[in-house]
């Protein structure tokens, strides 16, 4: 078996090969960029791989299947979306190319290409639309005369679909419009097992490719990805992966220089995320997937009663942000597979949507007033901050040079917000509709807006991450707390209302493993 691994530390993956019955995995390549989506030779003389390089781009290399000497065989662009589950480069059965994951232009999307094994030359054989990210996963077929892949419409949207090798219009095989965690075809070449969210929690899935009826694999269980099935058919192997999401509190009301030492507060056996306090700071908002799939809870302010308020039951479910009132959440959510700005009571009730269509609205806030909600949306071209009337209603696009997470401040004149892949927080004027830059740290979604200033955590920060605060009307930027561990891509900062409290998502445990069914069926 090949498999990409980081060595049970550090960021980077490195390809390594071990053998089914025993031995200790044998590390194939001896650099210190980051590989990824190892795939064999039909003949497993060799393997082929991605090696990230700077500038957004990757190498395609060839490496003998114990070891030697590696081949470039040409360059790509590598997927900045990429993840545990992508395997974006795959090997045909004749042996003469390589399906490649790349892309023409910077912001274009994604396309799977054939690559030659012989000159390197690629030859682009997918076309995903302009405002979807694109195409990845390609998967070939045992006959070799079709590609399975994942045709991702955002981040946590996506579907299968059939390319014909010869050319002509993909297939969709899927409807679902969740997240596939990775596709193999079944040895049979009449099936596609694959890694969904389809019923809540990611787990593996097969369908015919005749006719599509989606049945769960028996006997795998839950957070499994990746799924791999050996040439003849007898082996499955798949990726389980785990991590457990905690919600952090630290106390800053200024008894250390630094904050106390942050304690757990909102904890479970799966994910919690994007907390917020309530205006009164009574009460807290979460996300959390505890429930077997991502949803909406509210809890008190000392982590307990937590009380489930959505009951979406699969797609994802997110960002919720408490009405000024108090009395309502606004949230993100995708049962019609878009995403789409919902409204529910603080109490419970049926969520009204607010505003959805062919795009994406995310990651809501709300004016001070109550009367408008922020929201990012793809709508347009890239990402900007729009605004809808709180009882529906036209949207109207408030920034106009990119714009994402966003958060109007208490006196109503000003928006601030960040943008999408770029470091920094933006200042506009809602009155002139100038904008400023804040500052350029790496802040992603860690950041949040009080009446007085910014606090933020920058992911650059060694060897600890530290919370920090800029007030207005000064550059000076201030430490309020040192933190025990890296957050990684876990959103989430809130203070409470009288800036005693800080509660920030933290990944507290990681861990994947590779698993192998025998005499699989």
């Amino acid at each position: 078996m090949a498999f990409a691994w980081n060595g049970g530390a550090g960021k980077s993956s490195h390809i390594y090969v071990k053998l089914i019955a025993a031995g200790s995995p044998l590390r194939l390549t001896a650099v210190t960029g980051s590989e990824s989506s190892p795939t064999w030779s039909p003949d497993g003389q060799q393997i082929a791989f991605l090696r990230e390089s700077k500038g957004g781009n990757g190498e395609v290399l060839l490496v003998p299947s114990l070891g030697g000497p590696e081949r470039k065989l040409g360059e790509v662009s590598v997927r900045a979306e990429y993840n545990y589950t992508d395997k974006n480069l795959d090997w045909s059965p004749d042996g003469k190319s390589l399906a490649v994951v790349t892309r023409t232009l910077p912001h274009a999307p994604y396309r799977i290409s054939l690559m030659s094994v012989e000159t390197g030359e690629q030859r682009y054989l997918t076309s995903p639309p302009p405002n979807f990210i694109g195409d990845s996963n390609p998967a070939w077929s045992p006959d070799g005369k079709q590609l399975a892949f994942i045709r991702m419409a955002n981040t946590i949207v996506s579907d299968i679909y059939l390319q014909p090798v010869a050319g002509g219009s993909p297939r969709r095989l899927t409807s679902d419009d969740r997240l596939i965690g990775g596709l193999c075809w079944n040895a049979n070449g009449r099936e596609v097992i694959y890694s969904s969210n389809r019923g809540g929690l990611f787990t593996l899935w097969k369908t015919s490719t005749s006719r599509p009826e989606p049945r769960p694999l028996a006997a795998v269980g839950p957070d499994t990805y990746a799924p791999a099935v050996s040439r003849d058919g007898r082996h499955l192997a798949y990726t389980h992966w785990f991590a457990n999401t905690a919600i952090w509190q630290v106390d800053v009301s200024g008894s250390t220089p630094r904050g106390s030492s942050p304690v757990k507060l909102i904890a479970s056996g799966r994910a919690q995320d994007s907390p917020q306090f309530s205006p009164d700071g009574k009460q807290i908002v979460f996300a959390s997937d505890r429930s077997g799939s991502s949803e909406i809870w509210v809890c008190e302010a000392d982590g307990s009663h937590a009380v489930q308020l959505t009951f979406f039951g699969g797609p994802a479910t997110g960002t919720p942000r408490w009405s000024p009132d108090g009395h309502e959440i606004a949230f993100d959510s995708r049962p019609r597979g878009r995403s789409g700005i919902y409204i529910i009571g603080a109490q419970g009730g049926t969520p009204t949507l607010l505003s959805s269509g062919d795009w994406d609205d995310v990651m809501p806030s709300w004016s001070r007033d109550g009367n408008w909600i922020y929201c990012a949306s793809n709508r347009g071209a890239g990402w900007q901050v729009w605004k809808t009337p709180r009882g529906g209603g036209q949207p109207v696009q408030v920034t106009k040079q990119g714009g994402f997470e966003s958060f109007e401040l208490s006196d109503g004149r000003y928006l601030y917000f960040s943008k999408h892949g770029a470091p920094g927080i933006w200042r506009m004027s809602l009155e002139r509709g100038d904008e400023t830059l804040v500052f350029d740290r790496k802040v992603g979604r860690h950041w949040c807006l009080t009446a007085s200033g910014i606090f933020f955590i920058d992911s650059s920060s060694s060897p600890r991450p530290l919370i920090e605060f800029m007030p207005f009307g000064s550059k000076g930027i201030s430490t309020v707390a040192a933190l025990e561990h890296d957050l990684g891509t876990t959103p989430g900062l809130a203070v409470s209302p009288d800036r005693r409290w800080i509660l920030y998502a933290q990944a507290d445990r990681v861990e994947s493993d590779i698993l192998l069914v025998e005499n699989f069926r």
